[in-house]
């Protein structure tokens, strides 16, 4: 794929952050857009503004992407007006702050479903669709915590490395079949968006802090630039795109160092992240 102009792109998380980025940097080359998001306000406010960017169309839906359900309907409804899907960036996610110990089974459910099954149901009802193009490409967003573990992010972590682990196997399928699909695995480092401040947190985190801990100390990059560098690698069909200098830094560390990477940032850690809040 070397070009999006015409091309129908199919974006999940699409109400925020690098959702609405990669729209609007996709409605800026002429494709075809089906966004969606479970923030519908969110997701009004970005078809405003992919519009007003000029977008050859538009069409809109609120989704949740752990609803497999949901999910099949909606493929099928973004097939039935376009005709065809060239592109899915399956980019909506949560975020969940807590030691293991500490994380309730729901909100254990809830990340899953959203970051992982979330990204099977994406790739799932819409990769048949791809291939059918002739021309098509998944991009599944994983993050930098889906190359290296983290105290405090177990399951994000574990949503986040399965990701990587669906997308390149996926990749490596696609190869073997000779089928015309780019596959894609994104992995974002601190990226100015909502995603601390939205998450959710066991009981003894203080959520206040942690979100701002993320804000002023580890979101660094735009999603504009995230979504410019994103799609710059859709186009040059790179397999992994790491995303932001801390992403590139921590990963050629851990490459560097194996698995003592783990006591290094356990160590750091210590320092650097928000103390627990007593919990009575």
């Amino acid at each position: 794929m070397k070009t999006l102009d015409d091309q129908v792109v199919v974006i999940t998380g699409a109400g925020s952050g690098i959702g609405r980025a990669l729209a609007l940097n996709c409605a800026g080359r002429g494709s075809l857009l089906a966004l969606s998001d479970v923030d519908e306000a969110g997701l009004a406010q970005t078809v405003d503004l992919v519009k007003g960017a000029g977008a050859r169309a538009v069409r809109s839906d609120r989704l949740d992407v752990a609803d497999r359900d949901e999910f099949a309907a909606y493929a099928t409804a973004v097939i039935g007006q376009f005709g065809r899907a060239n592109v899915i960036i399956n980019n909506a996610g949560v975020a969940l702050a807590g030691d293991f110990t500490e994380l309730e089974y729901p909100d254990i459910d809830w990340i899953i479903g959203v970051n992982f099954w979330g990204v099977v149901h994406g790739t799932k009802e819409f990769l048949p669709h791809l291939i059918a193009s002739g021309d098509g490409h998944v991009v599944n967003l994983s993050s930098l915590f889906g190359l290296i573990s983290m105290p405090g992010q177990s399951l994000y972590n574990a949503s986040k490395y399965a990701v990587r682990g669906l997308t390149e196997a996926i990749r490596e399928e696609m190869l073997v079949a000779g089928h015309p699909v780019g596959v894609t695995s994104v992995h974002p480092g601190g990226i100015k968006t909502a995603i601390a401040r939205n998450a959710r947190v066991a009981a003894n985190e203080d959520k206040e802090a942690t979100a701002r801990f993320f804000d002023q100390k580890l979101a660094k990059m735009t999603p504009e630039r995230a979504a410019e560098i994103i799609v710059k690698g859709i186009l040059g069909n790179k397999a992994r795109v790491l995303v932001g200098l801390d992403a590139h830094a921590l990963h050629h560390l851990a490459k560097l160092t194996g698995s003592r990477y783990q006591d290094i940032v356990a160590a750091a850690s210590k320092r650097v992240v928000p103390p627990k809040t007593s919990v009575v």
